[in-house]
């Protein structure tokens, strides 16, 4: 989806690494994975992230807190936002 390429591209996030735990493991992902794995994701999936973000983005909210809240979806579900 261009429009979410392009919010991310607009934002320049500076890179971050999160150390994430779940089921006694420990996992170490960045929100440039996070957005990789976004961009990758189904068109539908994209779209609701997309509105999401634009809303905390309207309300200056630290958008690397959602993205933080995904990379957790994303090793909870082994690689895949849902």
């Amino acid at each position: 989806m261009q429009k979410l390429k392009t919010f991310f591209k607009e934002k320049e996030l500076d890179p971050l690494h999160w150390e994430l735990k779940n089921n006694q493991e420990y996992h170490i992902i960045s929100n440039k994975v996070v957005i990789e794995q976004i961009l990758n994701a189904p068109e539908v999936e994209q779209e609701k992230i997309y509105n999401k973000i634009v809303k905390l983005d309207f309300k200056n909210a630290n958008i690397n807190d959602y993205l933080k809240h995904l990379a957790k979806g994303l090793i909870k579900n082994k690689g895949g936002i849902k």
